[in-house]
C-alpha cells in the first residue's frame, strides 16, 4: 500500500488581538458602573419606565463588559495538553451570554411597556432630563473608549454593541423627557421604551446566530468551500482530489482548515509532495478574503483509492 504525508502550519499566526482590548474593556467597564449608579438612583426618583429599561440596560452593559474582560484575559493564556486550542473559544461563549442577556432586556421591555399602555404614572421630566443626559455621556465615553478595539472580534462587538445600543436608549430617554417637559404627554414614555426593546432585539439575534454559527463549527460565511475545494484541485496538476474537507472558526480570529489531498505516485518517490504541501499551506494563507493560517493537510497517493468511487480519478 501507499503511504501517507501530513502536514499541519500556523506560521505567522498572531493571537494577541487582546492586547489592545485588555485596557480598553477595563476602561469602559469602570465608566458602565458610574452610569448604572448615576442611572438606578434616576429610576428610583422619576419612575420612569424608559429610564429604569435604560437603567437595565446598563446593567447588563456592566456585567457584559466584566465578562468580556474577563474573558479577553482568559483568551490570552496559552495552550496545555488539556486545552489544545487555550482558552480561545472563551470569547465566543462571553459574546452569547451578552446576546442572551440583551435578549432578555428586549424581551422584558416589551412586556413592561404594554403593561404601562394601561397605566401611565406621573413622571418628573426634569429630573428625566439630568439622568439621561448623564446616561448619554457616560454611554459615548465608553464608545469612545471601545472604538479603537479589534472589531473582527466577537467579544469586543458584543461589548461595543451593548454600549452603542444604550446610547440610543438614552437619547429616547432625553427625547421622552423634553417632551414630557413641554407637552405633559406622559404617554411617550412607554413608546420610547417600546423603541428602545425594538433597538435591542434584532441585533442581539443577529451576535447570537454568529455566535452560535461558530460554536457549531460551521463554515465561515466568507468562505465558499466547493470553490474551495476546486481552486485547489485547479492549482497543481499533481492534485488528483481533495476530500473531506472542513473549514471552521475557534473563535473570530481564528479560521482553521483541514483537508485530505489525494496526489500522483510519483510525487511522494520524488519528494515533491513536500514543495505541494508548502503550496497548499500558502494557497489558503494568502489567497481568499479570510486568512487561514492555521491548515492541515493529510497528502495521500491515487494508489490507495484506486477502484474507489473518486470522480476524477485514473
Amino acid at each position: 500500500m501507499g503511504h501517507s504525508h501530513a502536514g499541519h502550519s500556523h506560521s505567522g499566526h498572531d493571537h494577541s488581538h487582546n492586547t489592545n482590548n485588555l485596557p480598553r474593556l477595563a476602561l469602559a467597564c469602570a465608566v458602565a458602573v458610574a452610569v448604572l449608579v448615576a442611572q438606578c438612583i434616576g429610576a428610583l426618583v422619576t419612575g420612569s419606565l424608559a429610564l429604569l429599561v435604560d437603567t437595565v440596560h446598563v446593567f447588563t452593559d456592566s456585567l457584559g463588559l466584566v465578562i468580556a474582560l474577563v474573558a479577553a484575559v482568559l483568551a490570552r493564556r496559552p495552550a496545555n495538553p488539556r486545552r489544545t486550542w487555550g482558552w480561545k473559544r472563551i470569547e465566543v461563549l462571553s459574546a452569547i451570554f451578552q446576546s442572551a442577556a440583551l435578549l432578555a432586556v428586549g424581551v422584558f421591555v416589551l412586556i413592561e411597556a404594554v403593561q404601562r399602555l394601561f397605566t401611565t404614572p406621573e413622571i418628573p421630566g426634569r429630573e428625566l432630563l439630568t439622568f439621561g443626559v448623564i446616561g448619554l455621556v457616560g454611554n459615548v465615553l465608553m464608545l469612545v473608549i471601545l472604538l479603537g478595539g479589534d472589531r473582527t472580534n466577537f467579544n469586543m462587538r458584543a461589548a461595543f454593541l451593548e454600549v452603542a445600543n444604550d446610547a440610543l436608549g438614552s437619547v429616547a430617554v432625553i427625547i421622552g423627557a423634553l417632551v414630557l417637559r413641554y407637552t405633559g404627554w406622559s404617554f411617550i414614555d412607554t413608546v420610547l421604551a417600546l423603541f428602545i426593546g425594538a433597538l435591542i432585539i434584532p441585533r442581539t439575534i443577529t451576535l447570537f446566530r454568529e455566535t452560535a454559527s461558530v460554536l457549531m463549527e460551521n463554515t465561515p460565511a466568507c468562505i465558499d468551500v466547493n470553490a474551495l475545494k476546486k481552486h485547489i484541485e485547479d492549482k497543481n496538476e499533481h492534485v488528483i482530489e481533495v476530500h473531506d474537507l472542513h473549514v471552521s472558526q475557534i473563535s473570530s480570529d481564528l479560521p482553521v482548515l483541514t483537508a485530505h489531498v489525494i496526489l500522483d505516485d510519483t510525487c511522494f518517490h520524488d519528494g515533491h509532495s513536500v514543495e505541494i504541501l508548502k503550496d497548499l499551506h500558502h494557497c489558503v494563507a494568502e489567497h481568499f478574503e479570510i486568512s487561514i493560517k492555521h491548515s492541515t493537510f493529510q497528502l495521500e497517493p491515487v494508489s490507495m483509492y484506486r477502484g474507489e468511487h473518486y470522480h476524477n480519478l485514473p
